[in-house]
């Protein structure tokens, strides 16, 4: 068993699978972000993210400005 937690997600009706640094992207990105993925194909047709990047604020940097405000 892995002790990377593995998540995975779907983009354009693509699955996607994210290891490295997955609790990471699960603090960044929420539903209806943009974002920008890098990585391959695995034998079973999904996509592996290497490596990934937030276009614009990411979640935890929203959330942290909005404790600010209060």
């Amino acid at each position: 068993m892995s002790k990377t937690p593995l998540v995975r997600f779907s983009l354009d009706r693509v699955n996607c699978l994210i290891a490295s640094h997955s609790l990471n992207f699960l603090a960044d990105v929420h539903e209806g972000m943009q974002i920008l993925v890098a990585g391959e194909y695995n034998s079973r047709k999904q996509f592996v993210v290497r490596k990934y990047s937030v276009i614009g604020k990411t979640r935890i940097l929203i959330e942290f400005e909005n404790i600010n405000v209060r």
